[in-house]
């Protein structure tokens, strides 16, 4: 429901809360703060002085709260309209606070500029330029924005797939700008496919570098360019030209993912559980005598803020228009009278009131309202209330609370109070629609041509270097990778066996996330009695316990193709009405509907057809979707989403997506990520096979790329470098590590470690570095997890401490280049591929910057030397034996 903010504080004092206890999270977030602007709109917007207040756009977001009964009032923040960058001499931003005497540029869209295709804006006595594309660029960062992208900033995913070579910069004001352009020109015409060079003439010749990247990486990721328009799916190849991909079920993520790996190439298999596609989308064909039929939504069925939503844009493709969830819905009491409106509103601002006041604690508990549900948050500011009201309020309160269960397919009592609308902010905005015809219509769009084996229950899943193998009964099918879709209530139950286990980090966030349920009655009459004029009403009940029992109806009429009536239900009920008999569920709902229509002289007939279902029941899914349960956080969402096996087996499905769980185009936009992270994989694994297959030049070849990625380490602490995929975030994956011995440093005050400390290792260390002082430097290797890592930066007593540690601690022996062996190879092939073709800040800016970086690079660069320096070290008779122990191979 909408938040009517402006409304009376009936709350304005509470006893305090009386806390029900749970145990402690596995893995709290110390940070809980739910509503974070992923566009820091109202925070970190850059402010143009050039232009008035009133030409910011406001952009509506909805809140997830409100998924049942339309909202009346949207909350919405504004959008600069055009970044505004202050620049230093070094070209790197400066915030206003720091310099007063600064150079403010921006480009210029008032009211009055020319009309032109093309702009570029100088930066103070500089050679950096602004790209001005056109005078659209607000309008154009507001589509941009409803994709999800931040107005002002760079997303996590842009940051690591590096679309820029430095983060904050001038370049990354114009990548913003080419990026929002290219996704607004796509927007207009979603039939056609956008290619590069519809853009080679608007924008300058030296741009055409970070025009590729922009363009490569909105492709790849499919922002554009995906769905079932005839240009999109005449680039699917005609033969698989990389290798093969096994989907595990054929719902809008599996069907998103493997439509995208067939058009980047792969072969792509699906197994389905069931015997149709769609998963927890099915629309169901319903009919009777006389012709009488319709398409009844038994699964997902509201598409939500159509502004960006990727599902709105694949039924453009099918030529369907949407059709607006309209916002009228009324209310009725137990004795079928409508509720009286102004009761509803009191109630209804009393109610966004309290949830308010529930935020508002949260910030006050800090890290304990991890531990606390929304339901005992709620549940002692009800008590308060309870005393102030009859109780035809009380009931109207209990509807909003069965409407707040429904959004969340969850027990109020188990969502958690600090995290439980976390996705809020990340709402795409616009109206919430139903497609005509029903989402079946995308599902089977998606499905064509997509070759998928059903009725193959998977019972085991096997992964490891050489590939994945998937077994369902006694067939096994083999591939080089597999995608997982199936629902986290299937994860859940463990009725797939994964071989070896999941990492213990992604089994603690299968189990603390929650999967609710949601249920639903679907009716076919003969004849609408209801009326054509709404599409939503509720019914009061005045058992809290039955309070989500059919209290809230969709009519499909307009949309169906037929009388069809859908009676919601939710929360506690929803559990009980798996085992109710449909004939009697059907019987409740027909005495609800009497005793609403009869009193006014309307006959309520008999449906010609009914069906109940039972999505709790369902093996295939086990509930209906996600929520954050106490002692959860949006975190456990991006853990789920982790791949594991090295690049071999990944997740994807509406319980991977922190920004937008719970919908259908949560669990479309993880297969479009997913496929993209798959084939991230495969280019590394290929660039590490062409690497091996020129065994002349592997040595030097991978120590190039070795000594490239250290330039830039994700890690430095005193002789200690370390390099990792950043976009695998396990702790357990696997991580460089790169022990620098140089000249003998001399005694600091500040080492940590007392005079009279001997280690056994501190004598070889001194011996190591005076052996090889004539060099620049000794680089030795070896492989260690992110946590590892982590622990060991966190050894106090210098260098030598740390070198202890490794060794005595860890038993850990440092070895050369070619001793890393082949898992290191994999390793620096997947960095290498995620890092991209980046290219290094210059070199003014890095010696002024970065000084210490800077002669580190001087260092590094003659690798060559180096390695037949060490190489013929290695021949000598006589080596050291602890020298051995610590460089197992050459450089």
């Amino acid at each position: 429901m909408n938040p009517l903010d402006q409304a009376a504080d009936q709350f304005s004092s509470f006893p305090p809360l009386q806390f029900i206890p749970y145990p402690p999270p596995l893995n709290p977030n110390p940070n809980p703060n739910p509503n974070p602007s992923p566009n820091n709109a109202s925070n970190t917007a850059i402010q143009n002085p050039n232009l008035a207040s009133t030409n910011l756009l406001s952009f509506t977001v909805p809140k997830k709260r409100r998924r049942g009964r339309p909202q009346r009032k949207a909350t919405s923040f504004l959008l600069p309209p055009i970044p505004n960058i202050t620049l230093n001499g070094n070209n790197g931003p400066i915030p206003s606070s720091i310099s007063s005497s600064t150079t403010s540029v921006s480009a210029p869209f008032g009211p009055n500029e020319q009309n032109t295709n093309f702009l570029t804006q100088r930066v103070s006595d500089t050679t950096d330029e602004i790209i001005v594309i056109n005078k659209e660029s607000t309008a154009e960062a507001l589509i941009a924005l409803s994709a999800g992208f931040p107005a002002d900033s760079l997303t996590e995913e842009e940051i690591d797939a590096r679309v820029v070579p430095v983060i904050g910069g001038i370049e990354q004001v114009n990548y913003i700008l080419i990026r929002n352009h290219i996704i607004a020109k796509w927007r207009e015409n979603v039939s056609n496919w956008v290619t590069k060079e519809m853009f080679v003439d608007t924008i300058p010749k030296h741009f055409h570098v970070l025009l590729d990247s922009t363009y490569n990486y909105l492709v790849s990721h499919g922002y554009i360019n995906f769905g079932v328009a005839p240009a999109i799916k005449e680039k699917v190849p005609a033969e698989p030209t990389k290798p093969s991909v096994i989907v595990i079920g054929a719902g809008l993520a599996g069907l998103a993912a493997a439509r995208q790996l067939m058009r980047f190439g792969f072969k792509v298999t699906v197994l389905e559980g069931r015997k149709r596609a769609g998963g927890r989308v099915y629309t169901k064909k319903m009919e009777g005598g006389n012709r009488v039929c319709a398409a009844a939504d038994l699964g997902g069925s509201v598409l939500t803020g159509t502004l960006g939503n990727p599902l709105g844009i694949v039924a453009r493709q099918l030529g369907s228009s949407l059709h607006k969830v309209r916002d009228k819905c009324p209310l009725y009491s137990l004795d079928g009278k409508p509720v009286d409106p102004d009761m509803d509103m009191k109630v209804e601002t009393a109610f966004n009131r309290l949830l308010d006041k529930a935020s508002r604690l949260r910030q006050l508990m800090g890290e304990v309202s991890v531990d606390v549900s929304l339901g005992a948050a709620l549940e002692t500011f009800r008590q308060v209330y309870g005393d102030a009201v009859n109780d035809e309020e009380m009931n109207l309160f209990n509807w909003h609370l069965a409407n707040l269960e429904y959004a969340n397919a969850g027990l109020l009592s188990k969502l958690s109070l600090a995290f439980w609308d976390q996705d809020d902010p990340y709402d795409m905005g616009g109206d919430h629609c139903f497609l005509p015809g029903g989402n079946g219509r995308l599902v089977q769009a998606l499905a064509e041509n997509v070759t998928i084996l059903y009725e193959k229950t998977i019972h085991t899943i096997r992964y490891g270097s050489d590939g994945v193998q998937v077994i369902a009964g006694s067939q096994v099918f083999e591939g080089d990778m597999a995608l997982c879709t199936v629902p986290l209530g299937v994860l859940k139950c463990g009725s797939i066996k994964f071989i070896p286990e999941l990492p213990q980090r992604k089994l603690d966030g299968i189990k603390r996330l929650g999967f609710g349920l949601l249920n639903k009655v679907a009716m076919l009459f003969p004849h609408v009695f209801w009326g054509t004029d709404l599409d939503t009403f509720g019914h009061l009940s005045d058992d809290p316990s039955r309070r989500g029992e059919f209290f809230l109806f969709y009519s499909y009429a307009t949309v169906a193709g037929g009388p069809l009536l859908i009676a919601l239900v939710a929360g506690e009920a929803a559990h009980k009405f798996e085992s109710m008999p449909p004939t009697d569920a059907v019987t409740r709902v027909l005495q609800i509907l009497k005793g609403i229509y009869e009193p006014q002289g309307i006959n309520v007939p008999e449906p010609i057809q009914t069906v109940c279902t039972r999505w709790g029941g369902d093996p295939f899914s086990l509930g209906s979707y996600s929520n954050v349960a106490v002692g959860a956080s949006g975190d456990d969402y991006d853990i789920l989403a982790e791949s594991v096996g090295d690049g071999r087996l990944f997740f994807a499905g509406e319980a991977t997506t922190r920004r937008y769980p719970a919908s259908m185009h949560g669990a479309f936009l993880s297969g479009l990520r997913e496929a993209a992270n798959m084939a991230h994989y495969v280019n590394a694994r290929t660039l590490r096979k062409k690497v091996d297959r020129s065994p002349s030049k592997n040595a030097h070849s991978c120590a190039s790329v070795l000594a490239d990625l250290f330039r830039e380490p994700d890690l430095e602490f005193g002789s200690f470098s370390v390099i990792f995929d950043r976009k695998n975030a396990d702790p357990k994956s696997t991580a460089i590590l790169k022990v620098t011995f140089s000249e003998p440093r001399k005694k600091s005050h500040h080492d940590g470690s007392k005079p009279d400390q001997q280690h056994s290792k501190k004598l070889l260390f001194q011996q190591l570095q005076s052996h090889f002082n004539h060099q620049q430097q000794l680089h030795v290797y070896t492989l260690l997890s992110r946590q590892q890592v982590l622990e060991l930066r966190e050894v106090r007593g210098g260098d030598e401490m740390r070198l202890n540690y490794l060794c005595e601690r860890w038993g850990v022996k440092l070895v050369g280049r070619k001793g890393l062996g082949p898992t290191a190879d994999s390793v620096i092939a997947s960095i290498k591929a995620e890092r991209g073709n980046r290219k290094p800040a210059s070199t003014a800016l890095a010696l002024k910057s970065e000084p210490k970086a800077f002669i580190s690079w001087l260092w590094k660069r003659d690798i060559k030397a180096e390695n037949r320096h060490f190489e013929a070290k290695n021949g000598e008779k006589g080596q050291n034996s602890a020298q051995q122990q610590w460089v197992n191979s050459p450089c």
